[in-house]
C-alpha cells in the first residue's frame, strides 16, 4: 500500500517509486509537513524533520515548552492566530465574532481509488489500483465543525492532488472566508518563482523571479481564471532548467476567482498556498452543510520543467479530459470569423466550406452572427433558439444539412453565458442579468453576464441550446465568454449570500457544460474565452480543447503555445492558420512558418480560403495531408520545449512518440541576421540507440544519440523562405 500510517510515531507517507510525501500529527494533535519530494525508503518515523527553539517574540502553544511555536513549524493547513502569524490555509468566522479555530486530529481512512467531488471538476481514474487515497478528519470541538484533508497519490505519476471539505456538525451558523485547496511549507526559500500571465492576445506568456521574504502571489478576481494570471505556478531551484534540477508544480482545476500565493518567512521557510480567492468569497455554513473546495494538483520533478510538464500534460490528457473526444483524432476545421465576421450569406459560407472540403478540410464552423438579430455585438445575445434569417434564409438546420452533405461535419459558435440589452431574452428577464440594485451596470463588449449562480437562468439557457441540438446537426460547439464580471452581485440573494455568487456562478456554469456534454456527448466542446482568458483545468473536464488565443499570428503563438505548454497538454491548445497582414499585429509570415507553428496543437484555418491563390491552396492541401498524416504522434507523443522563444532568437520543440520510433520538431527563426554562421539544432527525447531518417529521406541515417548530442546543421537554406524573418522548418523522424 502506497499509503502508511505508522500509529507509534503517527505519521502519514505517501509514496510510489517517484515521490514521497510525510505528514505527522504534531504534538498539539495538529498536522505538520516533513517532506515532498524525490521518493524516499519508508520508515517508522522522520520526526526529526520537527526542529524548535526557543525564540524571542514567539508565542508558545504550550506553558511548559517554549520550543513549540507554530510560527516556526512546518504545518499541513494552517490556521491563524494561535501562535501562527502567517497567512492561513482557512479562516472561520463564528457568530460571535471571532476567527480563532483549533483544528484537532480525529481520524483518518486509507482506501485504494479516488473518489470524485460533486459537482466540481477533477482528475479521474479508471481502475482502482491507478491511485490511493487518505482522508484525514480533523475537528474543532469548540464550534463542532469537521475538516476533512483529502489527498489521493496516483501510482504511475509523481502527483498528488489535494482537496478540503468542511462540514459544520453544530447548531450555530459558521462562515467560511477562506478555503485554501492545498497549503505546503518548504523548509527553504531558495526556488525561483515560475507563473504564467499576460492579457487578451498575449495570454500564457513566462514570468520567472527569484523568491524574497515577504508575499508573492498571482490571481485573479475578474470571476473566471483570466487571460491575466492562470491558475498555475512553479517553483524551481535556480539552477533548475527545461531537463535539470528540481521543480514543484502547483495546478489548480478550477475556473474562477483564484489565488496562489507563496510567502516567504523572516526565517527563510516558504508556504505555498492555491484555491479560490478569499477577498470575494464569504460562505455561510449552516448545521449539517458542507462546502468541497476545488481540486489542486501537485507535483514533483527533479529532471527539470519539461518531466513536471510532461506529468501533467499526460495525467490532464488521459484523467482529466473524459468522453468521446479524448482519445479521438480532433477534426481539422475551418472558421469563418476572420474572414467575414458577423457579415456572411449562406452562399459565401458554403463556398468557403466548398474549397475547404476540396483541400481536405473535415469541418465547418460558423462563427458569430447566426441568430437572432446578431448583425453587431449589441444585440441578440441569448436569442439561441431563433435564426438570422436576414443571413440564412433558410434557418441554421438547412445550412448545416448542406455542408454535412458536402461530407463535413458542421460546429457553430455560442457565447451561451452573456445577454444583450437589444434581445428577446433581456426584454423579458432583466433581472437575470449580474448588477447590484441602484449602481451602474458596466458593459463589455455591450454585453452583459447572465447570473448563473441562479439554477433557473442555468436551466433556461440549457433548455434552448439542446433544443438547438437536438433539431440541428451539430458535431461541434465554440463556447465563448467575452467579457469579465463586473457589480457582482445577484438579486435573488439575501446580504448573507452575496460572497457566495462568484463561485456559485461558476459552478454554474460547470453544470450547464456538464448537462451538455452527457446529453449530447458525441459534439466537440471547445471552450473559447476572449481567446484564451479561461485556459484551465477546469474547463478542460468538460470541453477537451480551448481556444488558445485570439492571436494567430504564428510569431506571437511561439511565446503563446511554448507558456500554455508547461501545464497544458499539445492536445488541449487550438491552433489556426490566419490571413497575412495578420489581424492582431499586422504581421506578414510565410504561409509555411504559420503551418509549422499551428502543427503543434489541434489544427485548423480562419481565413477566406476562397481568395487564395491556387499555388496557396496547393500548400494547404500538403499542410492538412502532413497533419493528418501525424496527428496521432502530436496529440499523443511526449512534448519537450528545447529553446524558449522568450529569451532566444530561436524557437524550438519537439514531440516524441511513446516509443520512441517516431518523432516531429519544430525550429523557428524569428528576425534574419546579415552573415549569420550555422546552427545545430539538438534534439531530445529521441532513443540513442535507435536509427532515424528524416523528413523521409533515405540518404542519409543518424543514431539518435548522434542527434541528440551532435544535432541538425542548420543553415538558412534550410529554412523557408531562405531563412528571412519568420522562417522555420519542421522534421519528422522514423525509425528504420
Amino acid at each position: 500500500m502506497p499509503i502508511i500510517f505508522h500509529e507509534n510515531s503517527r505519521e502519514f507517507h505517501l509514496y510510489n517509486n517517484q515521490v514521497s510525501y510525510i505528514i505527522k500529527i504534531l504534538k498539539n494533535n495538529q498536522l505538520g509537513n516533513l517532506y515532498f519530494g524525490k521518493k524516499v525508503n519508508d520508515k517508522e518515523s522522520f520526526g526529526y524533520l520537527v526542529k524548535g527553539k526557543p525564540r524571542s517574540l514567539a508565542a508558545y502553544v504550550f506553558d511548559d515548552d517554549p520550543e513549540f511555536s507554530l510560527q516556526h513549524t512546518m504545518q499541513e493547513y494552517p490556521a491563524y492566530g494561535t501562535t501562527d502569524f502567517r497567512y492561513p490555509a482557512f479562516e472561520l468566522k463564528q457568530e460571535n465574532g471571532s476567527r480563532i479555530s483549533c483544528f484537532e486530529y480525529l481520524g483518518h481512512s486509507i482506501y485504494m481509488g479516488k473518489k470524485k467531488l460533486s459537482g466540481l471538476p477533477a482528475t479521474y481514474i479508471e481502475d482502482e489500483k491507478e491511485a490511493y487515497s487518505l482522508e484525514i478528519f480533523l475537528y474543532d470541538n469548540v464550534i463542532n465543525v469537521e475538516l476533512t484533508l483529502c489527498y489521493s497519490i496516483f501510482s504511475d505519476y509523481p502527483a498528488i492532488a489535494r482537496n478540503v471539505r468542511f462540514l459544520n456538525k453544530g447548531d450555530n451558523t459558521v462562515t467560511l472566508k477562506r478555503a485554501m485547496s492545498v497549503s505546503i511549507d518548504l523548509p527553504d526559500s531558495d526556488f525561483e518563482l515560475i507563473h504564467l500571465s499576460g492579457a487578451w492576445g498575449r495570454e500564457r506568456h513566462i514570468k520567472c523571479r527569484r523568491l524574497e521574504q515577504g508575499i508573492q502571489s498571482v490571481y485573479s478576481m475578474r470571476g473566471i481564471s483570466s487571460a491575466e494570471h492562470n491558475p498555475f505556478i512553479v517553483l524551481k531551484r535556480p539552477t533548475a532548467d527545461e531537463f535539470t534540477g528540481e521543480v514543484y508544480g502547483f495546478s489548480l482545476i478550477y475556473s474562477g476567482n483564484h489565488i496562489a500565493q507563496v510567502e516567504v518567512d523572516t526565517h527563510d521557510t516558504t508556504r505555498v498556498m492555491m484555491g479560490i480567492h478569499p477577498d470575494t468569497f464569504e460562505w455561510p455554513l449552516c448545521k449539517g452543510e458542507t462546502f468541497q473546495t476545488p481540486e489542486a494538483v501537485m507535483t514533483y520533478s527533479d529532471e527539470g520543467l519539461n518531466k513536471m510538464s510532461q506529468t501533467y500534460h499526460s495525467l490532464y490528457r488521459k484523467r482529466l479530459v473524459r468522453g468521446l473526444w479524448r482519445d479521438k483524432p480532433r477534426p481539422i476545421l475551418i472558421n469563418n470569423w476572420e474572414a467575414t465576421g458577423m457579415d456572411f450569406t449562406e452562399e459565401k459560407i458554403l463556398s468557403i466550406a466548398k474549397v475547404g472540403k476540396e483541400l481536405g478540410i473535415e469541418m465547418f464552423v460558423l462563427d458569430d452572427g447566426w441568430f437572432g438579430k446578431r448583425d453587431t455585438d449589441k444585440s441578440g445575445l441569448g436569442d439561441w433558439h431563433v435564426t438570422n434569417f436576414s443571413k440564412l434564409p433558410g434557418g441554421i438546420a438547412r445550412l448545416a444539412d448542406k455542408i454535412n452533405a458536402m461530407g463535413l461535419k458542421f460546429g457553430v459558435w455560442i457565447e451561451p453565458e452573456m445577454v444583450n440589452k437589444d434581445s428577446d431574452l433581456f426584454r423579458a428577464h432583466p433581472d437575470w442579468i449580474i448588477h447590484t440594485p441602484g449602481r451602474r451596470t458596466s458593459p463589455s463588449r455591450n454585453q452583459y453576464v447572465l447570473d448563473f449562480s441562479r439554477k433557473e437562468v442555468v436551466d433556461y439557457i440549457y433548455s434552448i441550446i439542446e433544443k438547438l441540438l437536438m433539431e440541428v446537426n451539430i458535431s461541434y460547439i465554440k463556447w465563448d465568454m467575452n467579457r469579465y464580471i463586473t457589480e457582482c452581485y445577484s438579486v435573488d440573494k439575501d446580504e448573507k449570500s452575496q460572497g457566495k455568487v462568484f463561485h456559485e456562478y461558476i459552478l454554474g456554469v460547470y453544470d450547464l457544460y456538464d448537462r451538455l456534454t452527457s446529453r449530447f456527448p458525441h459534439i466537440l466542446f471547445e471552450s473559447c474565452a476572449s481567446g484564451g482568458a479561461r485556459f484551465d483545468p477546469g474547463i478542460l473536464y468538460y470541453a477537451p480543447q480551448t481556444w488558445t488565443s485570439d492571436n494567430t499570428d504564428a510569431i506571437e503563438r511561439l511565446l503563446i503555445q511554448y507558456g500554455t505548454s508547461m501545464v497544458y497538454p499539445i492536445s488541449s491548445m487550438g491552433a489556426h492558420i490566419s490571413a497575412v497582414p495578420n489581424q492582431q499585429v499586422g504581421r506578414v509570415t510565410p504561409i509555411e512558418t504559420r503551418a509549422n507553428v499551428a502543427f503543434f496543437g489541434v489544427f485548423g484555418y480562419e481565413l477566406d480560403i476562397t481568395k487564395m491563390s491556387d499555388e496557396e491552396k496547393v500548400k494547404v492541401k500538403e499542410q492538412i495531408a502532413f497533419y493528418k498524416a501525424h496527428r496521432e504522434l502530436i496529440l499523443t507523443g511526449n512534448f519537450y520545449r528545447i529553446t524558449s522563444p522568450f529569451n532566444s532568437n530561436i524557437a524550438s520543440w519537439i514531440i516524441v512518440s511513446e516509443d520512441r520510433s517516431e518523432a516531429i520538431a519544430g525550429y523557428y527563426k524569428i528576425l534574419n541576421r546579415a552573415n549569420e554562421g550555422f546552427k545545430r539544432f539538438k534534439l531530445v527525447g529521441l532513443d540513442p540507440n535507435k536509427r532515424y531518417i528524416i523528413n523521409g529521406s533515405n540518404q542519409a541515417e543518424y543514431y539518435g544519440d548522434e542527434l541528440m548530442n551532435i544535432g541538425i546543421v542548420i543553415n538558412d537554406d534550410d529554412l523557408c523562405c531562405n531563412g528571412s524573418d519568420f522562417s522555420s522548418i519542421v522534421f519528422y523522424l522514423k525509425e528504420i
